[in-house]
């Protein structure tokens, strides 16, 4: 039995946490009860059928479901319009396509939060060699870095009084970096002071990781074009792949356009038979969502009670997306610790973590993700960058239960290690 390999000073301590993570835990309840009215409502406005999970392949001409899919996310999302599709890979590709659409040669783009995550890098071309990123195109790339955690406010008001910045991206998660995650407040109270100088720019949020951790979205405080991943907090669990571009009509055309082709835009594009997946995945997403944060809580819990040092964020600070980190100071823990996670996953728990180069991103990384979609971060997963000081990421846990499971036989076996 599982339970016999989990040490019993760990479950002593996991027993405690029942009663003093429960303010914490009831207010997850709360904003999962306001995303899930949100979205059942989007539901019934738009009066979703049996009819809309058929499978239309080839063109895809003609696909009531997808259209409907679609306007349930600029729903959820506070935009005008959404395009989900299958064709769309993963956060990087979305990203990707979203900047290729609405970036063109000469040019400016601004990073409000400092360096980007690892895996735009490449594309935006801060590094390699690449003839399709953004800087080959002849874009422009400037950045801001935070200050305190927070907006360069003085900066990024003083730069952006010149006309001359086509887009401005905001990163809300943290990515790999020791920053804390952006509210959705403080992306609020950015957008208000930039529109106070520049009407014109594009502001654009990358929400992966932050989708439904609050009662509101980018897209209800004025963001034009809010970008993410299936595989992350909006399929639930339960979509195997996609991604989604959502906002301004004329910006969300645009990506249209460049992911199929002028002229065709949102008309086309086969559901692959996952329209009825695509719906579920939305639909659940409020309560995969919960899971993966009282999962968090509970992990930084148990971090912080058994002596392990820089959590973030710590277990009883506000949270804006699902990203749990810990700082461990050696690659050997690093790779333990990631071991630990990946043996107590429900898949492929058998196979050794070791460090290993991953497909655009700069350093050799480690991956512990023992999930049913590969590389599905909204599923329990830990992964970090092979390099000092060597901070785990974790993020995910479909429910409360097996995310508790997982971490208490993770770190018995650091412990035992």
């Amino acid at each position: 039995m599982l339970m016999d390999q989990i040490d019993k000073k760990l479950l002593e301590i996991a027993k405690e946490s029942e009663h003093d993570l429960k303010e914490i835990y009831d207010e997850i309840d709360r904003i999962a009860l306001v995303n899930s009215q949100r979205i059942l409502s989007a539901f019934i406005g738009n009066k979703v059928s049996y009819a809309d999970f058929s499978d239309i392949n080839g063109y895809g001409n003609f696909d009531t479901g997808r259209e409907k899919l679609e306007k349930i996310y600029a729903t959820v999302l506070g935009c005008e319009d959404a395009l989900v599709r299958p064709q769309i890979m993963s956060g990087t590709n979305a990203l990707y396509l979203a900047f290729s659409a609405l970036l063109k040669h000469g040019d400016t783009m601004i990073s409000l939060t400092g360096m980007p995550y690892d895996s735009l890098q490449e594309m935006i071309g801060l590094y390699g060699d690449s003839t399709q990123s953004l800087k080959a195109h002849g874009v422009h790339y400037e950045q801001i870095d935070l200050l305190n955690d927070a907006f360069d406010k003085e900066k990024i008001i003083e730069r952006l009084s010149h006309q001359d910045v086509r887009l401005v991206e905001i990163q809300r998660s943290r990515g790999y970096s020791s920053r804390l995650s952006l509210s959705i407040s403080q992306i609020e109270d950015i957008i208000s002071a930039i529109r106070e100088v520049n009407q014109d720019v594009i502001i654009m949020v990358d929400n992966c990781y932050g989708e439904l951790v609050e009662d509101r979205e980018p897209g209800h405080v004025g963001a034009d074009i809010v970008v993410g991943s299936l595989m992350k907090n909006l399929g639930g669990g339960i979509v195997p792949t996609g991604g989604y571009i959502a906002g301004n009509t004329e910006l969300v055309a645009m990506a249209a356009e460049r992911l199929t082709a002028p002229g065709i835009g949102k008309e086309q594009g086969a559901n692959f038979n996952l329209n009825n997946t695509f719906f579920k995945g939305i639909y659940m997403a409020p309560e995969a969502v919960k899971n993966a944060l009282k999962t968090a809580v509970f992990t930084a819990y148990m971090l912080e009670k058994t002596g392990f040092r820089n959590v973030s964020p710590r277990y009883d600070e506000k949270r804006t997306d699902i990203i749990q980190t810990v700082e461990l100071g050696s690659k050997e823990k690093l790779v333990a610790f990631t071991q630990g996670i990946q043996e107590s996953s429900p898949i492929d728990s058998f196979v050794r973590v070791l460090p290993a180069p991953m497909p655009g991103y700069p350093f050799d990384e480690v991956m512990a993700c023992g999930a049913f979609t590969q590389g599905s971060t909204i599923e329990l997963s830990a992964d970090a960058p092979v390099i000092p000081p060597y901070t785990l990421y974790l993020q995910g846990g479909l429910t409360k239960e097996y995310g508790k499971l997982s971490i208490l036989l993770a770190l018995s076996k650091i412990k035992e290690a």
